[in-house]
């Protein structure tokens, strides 16, 4: 699945966008983030999506994810 229909299978079942879902969109444009050999059912996704919504992003967790995406990057294939 093309990275742009992947952002929008994600911001559909987030119901819309945020700080998160712009991280890993500028992640997978800029090839920095791969998608899974096997994605997540819709089911196993929209449960992982309830868990990650039942607390708000912060500063510190916007921070921690650009560096994940950023570290890697830097490691190789």
């Amino acid at each position: 699945m093309p990275h742009i229909a992947f952002l929008y299978r994600l911001r559909r079942l987030f119901g819309g966008t945020g700080p998160h879902i712009e991280t890993i969109a500028a992640a997978l444009t800029e090839g920095r983030l791969k998608q899974p050999a096997h994605p997540m059912s819709d089911q196993e996704l929209s449960r992982a999506i309830r868990e990650f919504q039942s607390l708000p992003p912060t500063e510190a967790s916007l921070k921690k994810l650009a560096q994940r995406l950023g570290d890697a990057e830097s490691k190789p294939n």
